[in-house]
């Protein structure tokens, strides 16, 4: 046997760089693309064949009971430093609110969640924010403070969180983007701009009355 041969083979330290760094571009492209829209007044939306939901004139995806998907696991640190799982709601009708500081349609909206939230907090209704593309936690912290945000808020920088939404779903794409989780846990509705007082009560409501 020749020395070569008998020499121990080495990995190739290039090839595993080179490997990690392909992984880690996929990652980043695919939050990239999953908040293509970045910060707007509006967004894409879909229903049709391949779907199990419908979109209104309004804007708002619905899916009917029965026909609706699971939310994905959703837990972590908050903008406040607890701990949130949204799985600790399940009995509970929960508002998922994508927003980040920088977003000034998340701006407009944030009072009418705030508000909203309160007014429904004895009504099993929990609202939960995840706060996405904030690489300052000092912002997210300030903005709510600014609105005097009653509910948690995952922190979710580089929208990890996000992309464990199944695709063809309804899922959120854009920021701002909202949903509204059924008792059961699962997707009932979605919006993919900002809202408003009436149309997030028009989101809200239906879900609310669900027995």
């Amino acid at each position: 046997m020749s020395a070569v041969s008998r020499a121990p083979q080495r990995p190739n330290r290039t090839a595993r760089v080179t490997v990690r760094r392909r992984v880690a571009l996929t990652a980043g492209a695919a939050v990239a693309a999953l908040l293509v829209s970045g910060c707007g007044s509006g967004g894409t939306s879909g229903g049709g064949d391949h779907t199990n939901f419908v979109t209104g004139t309004d804007g708002i995806s619905t899916a009917a009971k029965g026909e609706r998907a699971a939310a994905p696991e959703l837990s972590g640190d908050t903008v406040d430093g607890k701990d949130v799982d949204v799985a600790d709601y399940k009995g509970k009708v929960v508002v998922l609110n994508v927003w980040g500081s920088w977003c000034n349609p998340c701006r407009a909206e944030a009072k009418y969640f705030a508000k909203v939230s309160r007014e429904y907090a004895d009504q099993g209704v929990q609202f939960v924010g995840i706060n996405t593309r904030d690489t300052n936690i000092r912002a997210a912290r300030a903005f709510e403070e600014d609105f005097d945000v009653p509910y948690p808020s995952l922190y979710d920088p580089t929208g990890k969180l996000l992309l464990r939404f199944k695709k063809g779903t309804l899922n959120p794409q854009t920021v701002p983007s909202t949903l509204v989780l059924d008792r059961d846990g699962k997707i009932a509705a979605r919006s993919l701009s900002p809202l408003s007082e009436e149309r997030l009560l028009k989101m809200l409501k239906p879900v609310v009355a669900e027995k």
